[in-house]
């Protein structure tokens, strides 16, 4: 069930509001005169939904150069490649 909270809280309990969000990773949504205004988030979570959405964005662009007759490259030859390259520098 979703935390709603009016913003006098974020104001008045901003310690426990933090508190809330980093401990139960869930967000707290924030209403202003009955209405929702925002979302307060632990900068971890807010961190993870980032890279989310970045992985999302090169996953699409990879599915669009698929689609459009790109020519991929090997995994197996690649890792291998990358394993190569990995250890010559350690």
């Amino acid at each position: 069930m979703p935390n709603i909270r009016p913003i006098s809280d974020l104001r008045n309990n901003s310690n426990e509001i933090s508190e809330f969000c980093k401990t139960t990773c869930e967000p707290v949504f924030i209403t202003k005169n009955g209405v929702g205004d925002m979302v307060v988030l632990s900068i971890e979570m807010y961190e993870r939904q980032q890279a989310q959405l970045d992985l999302y964005g090169k996953l699409a662009e990879a599915e669009a150069e698929v689609a459009s007759g790109a020519q991929g490259v090997d995994f197996f030859g690649f890792a291998k490649k990358l394993r190569a390259d990995v250890h010559g520098r350690v």
